[in-house]
């Protein structure tokens, strides 16, 4: 039974780090796309479990505060007034700022969903890679 419960256990904890990786590169794909030719992407994030995952990706620098970013990840919703994208981690705070927001990326039953809004990507006149098209919707 000690084994059964530790072997549970450890499985659970590879899969976590897996899912964190995987989040990981997505976001580096993502900033990297956005951003092809900046030597430094200014980001901010309101929780502090994405400010450590952002910090390892190469060329972001984290920012304290949301008026100085780039690049804006919310997970919670609430009135930002600021010139960065917007970017929701999750599908709930992709609607509360579907007038703003260029995507989300959030996991909805164990997969990860990338989605970029085509009138606010206009809206910035951003042209996102071939490879990042297939995740353009028109609506949310």
């Amino acid at each position: 039974m000690k084994t059964f419960i530790i072997s549970l256990l450890f499985g659970c904890v590879v899969l976590l780090a897996q899912s964190a990786s995987i989040e990981k590169k997505i976001y580096t794909h993502i900033l990297h796309s956005l951003y092809p030719q900046s030597e430094g992407i200014k980001v901010w994030a309101d929780t502090q479990s994405k400010r450590e995952m952002l910090q390892g990706i190469p060329k972001v620098k984290i920012v304290t505060k949301p008026e100085d970013a780039d690049f804006i990840l919310v997970q919670k919703q609430k009135d930002l007034n600021t010139k960065g994208l917007i970017f929701a981690t999750d599908y709930h705070t992709l609607e509360h700022y579907k007038k703003s927001a260029i995507g989300g990326f959030y996991w909805q039953k164990g997969r990860p969903n990338i989605l970029f809004l085509k009138p606010n990507l206009l809206k910035h006149r951003i042209t996102l890679p071939k490879d990042m098209q297939e995740y353009i919707e028109d609506t949310l």
